[in-house]
């Protein structure tokens, strides 16, 4: 980021026009108020105070948009997982082995329909 070359009256003049990308390159969120900001413009006295709220809001705009975007990447996480959890196991190469039991039944059967 640039050093902040802007005063804080150029600074409060890109908040009051709204360009606050132009605030932000100007130095924006690097100002800490002075002694005797209050007096540079005497149309705004409140000079520190509207920079200092535009730096509030900046930062809470921030802080949501990297709580919407790890949000995201959770929501796809856990979707990811869910239609793994979904998904079919993948069809083994032969057939199972079938338990003893099943085995056994099974030989029973076919021993009886191979009777007359």
């Amino acid at each position: 980021m640039p050093a902040a070359s802007a005063s804080p009256r150029q600074l409060l003049q890109y908040v009051l026009d709204d360009n606050l990308d132009a605030a932000i390159d100007a130095g924006l969120m690097d100002y800490a108020p002075q002694p005797g900001d209050a007096t540079l413009d005497p149309q705004h006295p409140d000079l520190p105070q509207r920079l200092a709220q535009a730096q509030q809001r900046l930062q809470g705009a921030w802080a949501a948009r990297k709580r919407y975007r790890a949000r995201a990447v959770r929501l796809a996480r856990r979707a990811a997982e869910r239609e793994a959890r979904r998904a079919p196991p993948p069809a083994p190469d032969r057939r199972p082995a079938l338990p003893a039991a099943a085995a056994a039944i099974l030989a029973r059967a076919q021993a009886k329909a191979k009777q007359p």
